[in-house]
């Protein structure tokens, strides 16, 4: 098939293919083509059935929507699945579980399943001032008398309040946040005009004599300076006092046991956010910022609400374009009922799609957005390449011949794309996958492209038999009415003759032969003509290099020298083209391959190639889930105001001891504190020590003694009473002392504006330094888990994905493919791969989730787009490669380019989503269209002309002997009269 030519370098001899395989492609191409030509031939005789199953079958399955279900957990949809920090914090609850608090929590640190959260701002002063101090007490005792009434009505009814819905302390008293409990005292201390306590931070003591750590609960801090002077905010050492604070975090759990208390939780939470909202509208001078526990799960879904009518809008579009991209001026051989009737086909294979998942219980998130342009961009792909290889197939014959040349010549090349989409899907669903996302993303798209490949098969193409019968019925192609001959037309009014133009049979068959006959010897007719039929390929128009029918006469004749290979013929009637045809025909193609252009579009992709770089190194990981919701929800100003006011210092860190360990030991004791130095903290250890030393007692102790003092002694002090929410004691024999069997302390880092990649350093720090330790501990906060492994969990697919398509060509490539196509194709995948995602992060879009899963079907969508034109130039013989390249842009380029503008303008009305995900969906899928479309449109077609594989291999002067030229005078049927010209 494909060789090197004579002069090229020997890396691309070694990849000629041997006879054998050569021979084994020939025979696989053989069966393939002839199985498909007898598919067209059995849809095209059942047209009927094959447009009326797919339409029954999507109805059935579309009333199963009553089963729809939206997914709830977003923490196992956006975290990787299997990490680390998921068995810690497993344990960690094992051992420490929220309701065991009997004293403080932790806002950043324990998150039950049901909480309410608000941020309160200042528009100017402090929250500390005496009229918002008052102002945000007032708003804690409306939300502590706040009620819910579950059932909402009936005689069952109860009103439930927080103070029954709260997590108690060792009083029964609810467990509230450690700033509201200083703010009370510093509000009772004014009104009896006593001296206001000082307020530290980020540790503060209480009127009780415990500290607490309320760097979570205050933010946007200035502190005085020990000579008084005031210091920015968030600076100052430990403990030292509050001038002024711009904001305040409060943090109220609930209890959510059994499906009736997590009802009422559920409800408690979303009377929170309204009262808060009722409550920011009669203070106008606060900025409250409300977030529950279902928040995240509510803005993430929200995406999918808002894009609705985008959806909609990008579906009309769609069909727009997709109508004026199979229409044409000749109004019978114009389709434009096809572009409807394809986005038809790929709206029904997606009901379908989703009506398998409603039954199988499948549940539905909001990435689940991209997969109506997985289907679109493939299922455009297909019918626009069918709709180009019917224009290109002979008109006399009949319609079922046509629809099997079209089969013959284009789902090979269907079937190969789809199977490139399903090998990259399907291995990104697969539990490979630690992304849980991706893997359903990849599972529903791999389903939905299938169904929607099985339909173009069907559906689509039943409908390309009936507008074949129109066709050749000389019906309008819109409006299906019959168009009158040339003589009766001109009697008509211009536009009736402009709406109505076309080209009948005979005009074009008196074209056709004069146009023949031009560029043909000539040839004294003879009368007397043996009509021998030898068939070799039933459609000549679809493969230049292959023989038609031939009538051979009983007199032939010889020329001296050898004819060329057959080269495509060119339409007889360039006017009746479709436009972006007769573009590409006579402006484009030969501009793009013109020499002076050439070195330009060079330089281009080697821009390209640079800023990709730029951007691929500079890629940053996005596992942020607030960057996956809508904008302007509560997650996103919630985070945006943490953000702000409160970025200062990390989230608490738990620093577990889930082992026995020697604490009376002094090398323990300090390692333990070593490893809290430089940190934040809140020991438990820390404190017992200096508790020893202010009472002229060794640290170094005993374990009965060291023991026995900490239950008996340091632990009853009211002011240390809280630290027995962080010991575990076991028991040991009876009269004995029981073991510490686990323990926890808390620290906090100092933090500056990238919290979250110093949270990903640190976690690092800590884990290599628990390897080595000889106390047993782990860290944990609820952040990690998206944090943890979280680069290698998203990057993972993609990976994953580009190997086994890699795999797949090469593998095709000793049977199906020919190699050089592989090589070719291989590399613009990954060229396209290479620059998307280098602008994607110049474009300022991060490496999550949701642009994985588009850089993942980007795989398909440029192997769509670039496949065709790869294989319609390497299966060229003879001619050069600037002839090919021409001709190959004519038959692929075309419907690439109606496929990339259909696709790139569904696009659009998604930009305007006011989402954060779907920003990210329209960016990344703008970059692989305009990727897709550089490679096709001007890289490769510039590359291949003067890049293998060559064009000459096999077109050796004399080399075959010398060729003969038979010309067929007529070929009788029972209709019309046939002139060919026809090389043996």
């Amino acid at each position: 098939m494909l060789g090197s030519a004579p002069g090229l370098s020997g890396r691309w001899e070694r990849l000629e293919p041997r006879p054998r395989a050569r021979m084994l492609r020939q025979v696989l191409h053989a069966g393939l083509r002839t199985s498909f030509h007898a598919l067209g031939r059995f849809v095209a005789s059942h047209p009927v059935f094959f447009a009326s199953a797919p339409v029954l079958l999507s109805i059935l399955l579309g009333a199963s929507f009553s089963r729809y279900r939206v997914e709830e957990d977003v923490e196992s949809l956006l975290a990787p699945k299997h990490s680390l920090a998921k068995i810690e914090g497993n344990l960690v609850d094992s051992l420490f579980p929220v309701n065991r608090s009997k004293h403080a929590l932790y806002s950043d640190l324990q998150t039950p399943g049901r909480y309410g959260r608000v941020i309160v701002t200042t528009r100017k002063g402090s929250v500390l001032d005496p009229v918002h101090l008052d102002t945000i007490l007032k708003l804690h005792r409306r939300i502590y008398q706040m009620q819910v009434t579950v059932p909402a009505t009936g005689f069952n009814s109860f009103n439930y309040s927080f103070s029954y819905l709260c997590l108690p302390d060792d009083k029964n008293v609810c467990i509230i946040d450690d700033i509201i409990r200083a703010m009370e005292e510093i509000q009772l201390a004014r009104t009896s005009n006593r001296s206001v306590p000082v307020l530290r931070y980020p540790i503060t003591q209480l009127a009780d004599g415990r500290q607490a750590y309320i760097g979570h609960q205050l933010g946007g801090v200035q502190g005085w300076g020990p000579s008084g002077a005031v210091r920015g905010p968030g600076t100052g050492a430990r403990g030292e006092g509050v001038r002024s604070a711009r904001a305040l975090q409060l943090t109220y759990y609930l209890q959510a046991r059994g499906s009736l208390m997590d009802r009422v939780a559920s409800q408690w939470e979303k009377a929170f956010c309204a009262e808060l909202q009722h409550f920011a509208a009669l203070h106008p001078k606060l900025g409250l910022y409300p977030s529950a526990s279902s928040s995240l799960r509510t803005d993430f879904q929200f995406s999918s609400v808002l894009a609705r009518r985008p959806l909609l809008a990008s579906l009309g579009l769609c069909g727009v374009l997709a109508v004026l991209c199979c229409s044409m001026r000749d109004c019978v051989r114009s389709k434009p009922w096809l572009g409807l009737l394809a986005l038809l086909s790929i709206t029904l294979s997606g009901l379908t799609a989703a009506g398998i998942l409603n039954l199988t219980g499948a549940t539905y998130n909001s990435t689940y957005l991209g997969i109506p342009f997985v289907m679109l961009g493939h299922g455009l792909f297909g019918s626009f390449e069918m709709l180009s290889s019917w224009r290109r197939t002979r008109e006399d014959q009949h319609v079922k011949e046509r629809v099997a040349s079209v089969f013959e010549d284009v789902m090979l090349r269907f079937s190969g794309s789809t199977m490139l989409h399903l090998m990259t899907l399907g291995l990104a669903a697969s539990p490979l996958t630690n992304m849980e996302a991706v893997r359903l993303f990849c599972r529903t798209a791999a389903l939905a492209v299938t169904i929607s490949y099985v339909y173009m098969l069907s559906f689509y193409s039943s409908c390309l038999v009936f507008t074949g019968y129109l066709e050749t019925g000389y019906r309008h192609g819109c409006f299906c009415r019959r168009v009158p001959k040339p003589d009766r037309l001109d009697s008509k009014p211009a536009w009736y003759r402009c709406l109505m133009y076309t080209r009948y049979q005979d005009e074009t068959q008196t074209t056709n032969t004069s146009h023949a006959v031009g560029h043909s010897h000539a040839h004294t007719p003879n009368p007397s003509l043996t009509h021998t039929h030898t068939h070799t390929h039933p459609h000549t128009a679809n493969n230049p290099a292959a023989h038609a029918h031939a009538h051979v006469a009983n007199s032939t004749h010889s020329h001296p020298h050898p004819l060329p290979h057959p080269t495509p013929t060119t339409d007889p009637h360039p006017q009746d083209s479709h436009l972006l045809l007769g573009c590409v025909r006579r402006c484009y193609g030969d501009w793009i391959t013109n020499t002076y252009v050439k070195p330009f579009v060079v330089l281009l992709y080697l821009v390209y190639i640079s800023f990709g770089l730029m951007g691929f190194l500079q890629v940053t990981q996005g596992s942020d889930p607030s960057a996956l919701v809508a904008m302007d929800t509560a997650t996103v100003l919630y985070t945006r105001a943490q953000q702000r006011y409160f970025s200062s210092y990390s989230p608490v860190i738990g620093f577990y001891i889930y082992e026995s360990a020697p604490y009376w030991n002094a090398s323990v004791q300090r390692d333990l504190l070593e490893y809290a130095k430089g940190f934040q903290r809140i020991s438990w250890l820390e404190a017992y020590l200096n508790y020893l030393s202010e009472h002229n007692q060794s640290t170094s102790q005993p374990r009965e003694n060291f023991t026995r003092t900490l239950r008996h002694s340091f632990l009853r002090e009211p002011q240390f009473a809280h630290f027995a929410d962080d010991i575990i004691f076991a028991e040991r024999g009876q009269g004995e002392e029981p073991d510490v069997a686990a323990s926890r302390i808390f620290l906090v880092a100092k933090t500056t504006e990238n919290k979250r990649e110093e949270m990903s350093v640190l976690l690092d720090t800590l884990r290599r330094l628990s390897l080595t330790s000889r106390v047993r501990f782990l860290i944990f906060n609820p952040s990690f888990v998206y944090l943890d492994r979280y680069a290698a969990a998203v990057s993972s697919p993609l990976r994953h994905s580009l190997l086994a398509v890699l795999f797949l060509l090469g593998l095709s490539s000793l049977a199906v493919v020919e190699p050089l196509v592989s090589v070719w194709l291989g590399l613009t995948l990954l060229s396209v791969q290479f620059g998307v995602l280098g602008f994607m992060t110049l474009w300022g879009v991060e490496l999550d989730c949701m642009s994985v899963l588009c850089l993942i079907s980007a795989l398909g969508h440029s192997a769509d787009c670039s496949g065709p034109l790869l294989c319609g130039f390497a299966s060229g013989r003879g001619e050069s490669r600037t002839r090919w390249v021409r001709v190959a842009l004519e038959r692929h380029g075309v419907p690439s380019l109606q496929t990339l503008i259909c696709y790139s303008a569904a696009l659009v009305p998604v930009g305007s989503v006011r989402s954060n995900l779907t920003r990210t969906l329209f960016r990344c899928l703008t970059l692989t269209a305009g990727c897709s479309a550089l490679h096709t449109l001007a890289f490769l077609p510039t590359l291949l002309t003067f890049l293998p594989p060559s064009k000459s291999r096999g077109h050796r002067p004399g080399g075959e002997g010398q060729r003969q030229e038979v010309e067929c005078v007529e070929m009788n049927d029972s209709t019309r009269v046939v002139d060919q010209i026809t090389t043996v």
